[in-house]
């Protein structure tokens, strides 16, 4: 519908939006604004639409998101016709300078149109050969920054959100227990070797979700059910009469593929394993996992409200188990939770203060929520993208907060998220160089295979 101040909403099902499009094409409704989502606006029927209306202003939030000049969604958005573009973003600058430069280009094509594949030369070669501290990276940067300065405005929050309450930062330093540090000993032992091998370079996202797992929590790797056990449990599962048409063999197979975390949840589920399922300390012993334990009765003693954040599914899994056995109340939304029920959840959280933790997921809860009911963020695993922790971060500290926000972020120590760690934080830098003096230094982000090289390497 229009509303009586020319607002349309262009949203709902593919027939409503249609019936839409014909209200507007036939001049029976002459909006003044459009307002729809990224999702509509680039898909194939919308698309053409939209580029009928010959606005006279494109404005986008969550700019951020056309970082990548090569994806179907930037391609699909540069060909709406407006006079004027806008991009409203509090991350625009997350990986590397070329991501930045797509966003200028998107604002300005008629002037950065035609040098895109010269924008593209330039700032992969800065990744290629800018080296920290080299002449080379400060002289592109000192180039993006000339290039940029003209279409830029910057606002900080310190800037404009004067009466917005503080923001407290901690890097938890936390040790491994003694069975998750020779578990990860041994995983960073064979993945040295995996790495070394000619052949390895494939398989460099496969080595680091490898250390990660071994960092964050043990269960999320197989050392609990030995090979042993797993034949034993296979042939019991194929005795249950439901499962009496699975050969034993194959079902062992399957198994030795699946985490003790997966392997122990099979266990609780069928009556016939039972006994193998996992005890309690086994399912709590991580250094992550010590230190919550210390950390949130304190928390919930001052009636602090917490919002946990992690990228994994299963990670999650486990701290719902670990929320339950502590007896806190919690609610959970990741990327499986419907449009409908996030809404249902955030309204939940904000209006019971009973409820002491929200459990999401570092992507599906960053972005396009508001939880300013909580005052404490605990980031469970660092992302490699440090500005996806911010957007996290800034689901309780923004408008509307009335307390100081503290943010504890966990790191496995002495393991691969020491690297990670330090690669935000390069991240973080560059987006300082951008806004600095030109004597300042400047480093270079790293991508995984220069991590990964460091670590091996050095070791």
């Amino acid at each position: 519908m229009v509303s009586i101040n020319g607002i349309l909403l262009y949203y709902g099902s593919q027939v409503e939006r249609r019936q839409l499009q014909n209200e507007v094409l036939c001049r029976k409704v002459k909006p003044e604004i459009v307002i729809t989502t990224y999702s509509v606006a680039t898909s194939s029927d919308d698309r053409s639409f939209l580029r009928k209306l010959n606005c006279n202003y494109v404005v986008l939030d969550e700019g951020h998101m056309l970082k990548n000049m090569q994806s179907q969604r930037y391609q699909g958005l540069m060909k709406m016709k407006a006079r004027r573009r806008l991009l409203l973003t509090g991350t625009p600058l997350q990986n590397n300078l070329l991501e930045l430069m797509s966003l200028l280009s998107f604002v300005m094509p008629c002037m950065f149109g035609e040098s895109v594949q010269g924008i593209k030369l330039l700032f992969s070669s800065y990744r290629i050969h800018g080296e920290p501290g080299s002449n080379y990276e400060k002289a592109t940067v000192a180039q993006a920054k000339r290039i940029m300065k003209p279409f830029v405005l910057r606002r900080l929050k310190k800037d404009v959100l004067k009466q917005l309450p503080a923001k407290h930062e901690h890097v938890i330093k936390c040790d491994l227990t003694e069975g998750q540090r020779r578990l990860y000993n041994d995983s960073f032992v064979n993945c040295s070797k995996q790495f070394k091998r000619s052949d390895a370079g494939s398989q460099y996202n496969n080595i680091l979700m490898l250390l990660r797992k071994a960092a964050n929590h043990p269960l999320l790797l197989r050392s609990q059910y030995n090979d042993s056990a797993l034949l034993e449990m296979a042939k019991k599962y194929c005795k249950d009469p439901a499962h009496r048409d699975s050969e034993p063999d194959l079902v062992f197979e399957d198994m030795t593929v699946m985490s003790d975390f997966e392997l122990h949840c099979l266990c609780r589920e069928e009556q016939r394993l039972a006994d193998h399922c996992l005890n309690k300390e086994i399912l709590l012993n991580s250094g992550k996992f010590v230190y919550l334990d210390s950390l949130l009765p304190g928390l919930k003693e001052k009636n602090c409200r917490v919002l946990l954040f992690s990228q994994f599914t299963m990670v999650m899994d486990i701290i719902e188990v670990y929320l339950s056995d502590r007896s806190h109340r919690y609610l959970r939304l990741d990327g499986q939770t419907s449009v409908v029920d996030r809404q249902s959840l955030i309204d939940k959280f904000n209006g019971d203060p009973d409820i002491f933790v929200f459990l999401l997921s570092t992507r599906a809860g960053g972005l396009g929520i508001n939880l300013t009911s909580a005052n404490v963020v605990i980031i469970h695993d660092v992302d490699f993208n440090p500005y996806n922790d911010k957007q996290a971060e800034d689901r309780c500290h923004r408008v509307g907060q009335t307390r100081n926000v503290t943010v504890y972020r966990l790191i496995a120590q002495d393991t691969i998220e020491d690297a990670i760690l330090q690669c935000a934080q390069n991240k973080l830098r560059l987006e300082r160089d951008m806004a600095a003096t030109d004597n300042d230094d400047v480093t270079a982000p790293k991508d995984v295979s220069q991590l990964l090289n460091e670590l091996f390497n050095s070791s």
